[in-house]
């Protein structure tokens, strides 16, 4: 059985770009052009849920040349790509902390999810400016706020709720996550949705991820047992 949600970090841009000779910004608009070709070909396969980790609440941390080279690159893929994933069905949301963004840019994600909210076929989320213990965190003080409020009771909070309002609330947590560039750990990736999780590490830098690396970590998941800590 295929998996359902697909969550990917998207690692080695820069890397590939130095291997090639060019500066950073080179490896991030091919870094670009893959993930539209991934989210095309994982849309064909007839899989519902796509994450990818484009920026993450440390990346802030990089050369504010790179930083500010980034958020340009993501209103320029917005205006470029929007149209073509609201004429192929996909609905895209946003997960992160937009106050740390700069209004130009939320402006554009805030169309986009508004132009491809009644769209029915793969659901993209996007991570930026995201980290997951930011995301634990904010969905704790959310909680907190509805208490407050007595719209819920301490009591009701169960892993459910807590999910919920979670920034991937509604949708299920990913099956297979899939990290390019070599590196194996998850780098505060969805630290909640991935307890059960396969993971799959590839060497290929992301730039250089087709649709046979793809492949090829569907057809590992194909192969493991998942029993979510029983023994079944």
């Amino acid at each position: 059985m295929k998996p359902n949600h697909i969550a990917i970090i998207m690692d080695g841009n820069g890397r590939w770009a130095e291997n090639c000779g060019k500066g950073r910004k080179f490896g991030h608009q091919k870094g670009a052009k893959s993930a539209r070709e991934v989210v095309r070909y994982i849309g064909s396969l007839g899989i519902e849920y796509l994450t990818l980790y484009a920026f993450s609440t440390e990346n802030w941390g990089r050369p504010i040349k790179e930083v500010n080279l980034l958020m340009s690159l993501f209103i320029e893929t917005l205006d470029l790509e929007i149209t073509d994933l609201n004429d192929n069905n996909v609905k895209i949301k946003f997960i992160g902390d937009r106050s740390s963004l700069k209004d130009s840019l939320v402006k554009k994600i805030e169309k986009a999810e508004i132009l491809t909210t009644t769209n029915q076929g793969l659901k993209l989320s996007v991570a930026l400016a995201y980290g997951g213990r930011w995301d634990i965190i904010n969905a704790a003080k959310n909680i907190l706020k509805k208490i407050k409020k007595s719209e819920v009771n301490p009591s009701d909070l169960d892993e459910k709720l807590f999910s919920s309002s979670l920034q991937l609330g509604g949708n299920p947590d990913p099956d297979l996550l899939i990290r390019t560039g070599g590196e194996r750990r998850i780098s505060n990736f969805l630290l909640w949705n991935i307890a059960y999780t396969e993971l799959y590490f590839d060497d290929v830098l992301w730039p250089e991820f087709s649709k046979n690396n793809l492949d090829q970590a569907i057809e590992f998941y194909k192969e493991r047992k998942r029993r979510y800590g029983k023994n079944v």
